[in-house]
């Protein structure tokens, strides 16, 4: 048996494993405008997530090839290749390599008929800018991608 200085450490640190999430969430974000990607990446990164950020569609899928995502935050207005022309892409490729990538939109349309556009493109969920958390978060659960929610305090 330890001593009490060993058990009160030993019971201090299964208590902060017990407030940690089981697992964090691994978060691609395609956006190229410096002010969204700190708000995104401090919004995710409060909640554990783990975020790579690109600025162009051809970024995201040359991150996309390197690296395995939950979830890609796709802007649908960038440079070199917009996030449109990025998701065909990737659901070409996952038409012959199987699987599916979760890919939701980020936009600063918000005109009636963009998120039916975006869904016909073949993105998974619609995000309308400016982004507020409580949005971000109920479409990351409502997609299954959850593991970055806050654990319960005990």
């Amino acid at each position: 048996m330890g001593s009490l200085a060993e058990i009160l450490a030993s019971a201090s640190a299964a208590a902060a494993e017990s407030r940690r999430p089981a697992a964090s969430l691994r978060v691609l974000l395609a956006e190229d405008n410096a002010v969204n990607q700190r708000l995104v990446c401090r919004l995710l990164n409060k909640r554990n997530c783990r975020v790579d950020v690109v600025s162009d569609g051809s970024a995201a899928l040359a991150a996309l090839e390197a690296k395995n995502y939950d979830v890609v935050l796709m802007d649908v207005q960038m440079p070199v290749m917009d996030g449109f022309e990025a998701t065909a892409a990737i659901r070409e490729k996952e038409r012959h390599t199987g699987g599916h990538q979760w890919v939701i939109a980020l936009t600063a349309h918000a005109m009636k008929g963009d998120e039916a556009r975006c869904l016909a493109a073949g993105m998974d969920s619609y995000l309308a800018k400016p982004i507020r958390s409580h949005e971000l978060f109920g479409l990351l659960d409502k997609c299954g991608c959850n593991p970055c929610a806050t654990a319960p305090s005990r």
